[in-house]
């Protein structure tokens, strides 16, 4: 990141949403990022007719993929899935390079019980890179815990990448519209290196330090739509010191379309076609969105 995109927070701005901000604790050498999700994470929600448990897990997932996404460097597409042996049998989310975000369950009854065990029973979730045919992909499986998604994605990064990582996370359902927002920290790469010499003490510190000051951090105040993200930032590190890095925006926008499903359709069997017809139209909806492709069996 260039010098020009570095702020130290000083100043008030108008509130920022659908917003990741980026930010680096100067004191402990820890980085971090928010994300605050209004009017995208509603709409993602009103496209389907879900119980208000999926709503909110939906929320949740949608949040949890922004924030990973936001790690890496990548021209493509980040994909959050989860999959068990609950009620919930699928969701995913996933997010272009771009901040175009969309995301859909598939469940088999209608759930009215918000407990994460009973939800999706023994399961995974998987986290997929992908850049375009003559790219490497990437794919990392987290063991879902009893705790819920954060635990899991906590336990992901202290067992298998060895990065000390706290998030913090907040959903809830506003004046009538859902909002969500989250907070990461992470020790930087060179922390380990101050453990071999000697300093280990002193990072363990910083990191306790700024964990109580994240947590003292309110739902109220991840989900004000009138706080900007900086200003959360210096109410909760200013004796940290905090460097905010140029944020990015994202918003809700699905791919598919006509000629995508058309192409699926060349890949049935014409009598599967026909059994799918009904009076002479094969309709198709998207997963996502909940858009209709109709088709005429004759074309």
């Amino acid at each position: 990141m260039s010098e020009e995109n570095i702020t130290y927070v000083s100043e008030i701005k108008e509130a920022d949403d659908n917003v990741v901000q980026t930010f680096q604790l100067v004191s402990s050498s820890l980085r971090g990022r928010v994300v605050r999700l209004g009017s995208v994470i509603d709409d993602i929600i009103s496209k389907h007719n879900y119980s208000a448990p999926i709503d909110r897990l939906m929320a949740e997932v949608v949040t949890i993929t922004v924030m990973l996404s936001s790690m890496l460097k990548y021209e493509g597409t980040f994909t959050l899935q989860i999959q068990g042996e609950g009620d919930i049998s699928l969701i995913v989310c996933d997010v272009t390079s771009d901040g175009d975000i969309r995301g859909y369950a598939s469940y088999s009854d209608d759930i009215k019980d918000d407990d994460f065990e009973k939800m999706f029973g023994k399961g995974y979730m998987a986290f997929t890179v992908e850049q375009g045919e003559h790219a490497e992909r990437y794919q990392g499986i987290v063991e879902l815990k009893s705790g819920g998604l954060v635990q899991s994605i906590q336990h992901y990064f202290n067992q298998s990448e060895q990065i000390g990582t706290a998030i913090k996370m907040a959903v809830s359902k506003i004046d009538g519209k859902w909002r969500a927002g989250g907070m990461m920290l992470q020790h930087m790469p060179e922390d380990g290196q101050n453990e071999e010499q000697g300093k280990g003490n002193i990072v363990e510190d910083n990191w306790r330090r700024a964990m109580i000051l994240m947590e003292s951090c309110s739902d109220e105040e991840i989900l004000d739509p009138n706080l900007h993200s900086n200003i959360l930032l210096r109410r909760l590190f200013h004796e940290e010191g905090v460097k905010v890095f140029e944020p990015y925006n994202v918003q809700v926008k699905c791919r598919c379309s006509n000629e995508k499903v058309e192409r699926v359709l060349a890949m049935m069997s014409d009598e599967d076609k026909v059994e799918t017809a009904k009076n002479g139209k094969i309709n198709i909806k998207c997963e996502f969105c909940s858009k209709e492709y109709v088709f005429d069996i004759g074309e």
